[in-house]
């Protein structure tokens, strides 16, 4: 499962990858999956306005403000069981680093996909948009995410405590990066 092909999403696939973010996000903070996005669980969903400024960083050339490129992995049925995704920042002068973001398919999960992911992005962000660093947020209740990133060299940088006050709940939110010249 591990060896799933990993390819950039154009822009005309995005239709196919909402349905798979929307289905990926219900999971957040049900059961046993900690709260993965600061949404409420009744609101879990990729709103319209972010969809329509996800797909035009997708169309955004590289280097650009706003741009963004983003991989999946795909099963042998063409079923999305994964993605990550790289972001310009919006901070002027922040050129030389981009912001993560990912998710895996529940039925993909704690088969190291995660961790293909991650390398498949750094390797493009240092080969061939020249980056040299990466940096994520994440919940810091998010444990597993968090333990994956530190697998794949990421530090923790800072935490903002009560960041967030989702369904009656405080949550921190925890910062980590990567230099990407120390990447393997």
């Amino acid at each position: 499962m591990s060896q799933l092909p990993i390819e950039q999403l154009e822009p005309s696939g995005f239709s196919d990858f909402l349905l798979y973010l929307n289905d990926h996000l219900s999971d957040n903070g049900r059961g046993d999956t900690a709260y993965f996005q600061p949404l409420p669980r009744d609101e879990s969903r990729f709103p319209n306005d972010k969809a329509e400024a996800f797909q035009t960083g997708m169309r955004t050339p590289l280097g650009m403000p706003g741009w963004r490129r983003v991989w999946v992995a795909r099963d042998a049925h063409g079923r999305i069981a994964g993605h990550i995704d790289l972001r310009a920042h919006p901070e002027r002068h922040a050129a030389h680093r981009c912001l993560l973001g990912m998710g895996v398919d529940r039925d993909f999960r704690k088969h190291g996909l995660g961790q293909r992911l991650i390398a498949h992005a750094g390797h493009w962000a240092r080969d061939a948009a020249g980056l040299a660093w990466i940096d994520l947020q994440v919940l810091s209740v998010n444990t597993p995410a968090i333990s994956l990133y530190q697998r794949s060299g990421y530090v923790r940088t800072g935490e903002i405590p009560d960041m967030f006050l989702i369904d009656g709940q405080h949550f921190a939110y925890t910062s980590m990066s990567k230099r990407l010249d120390n990447q393997q």
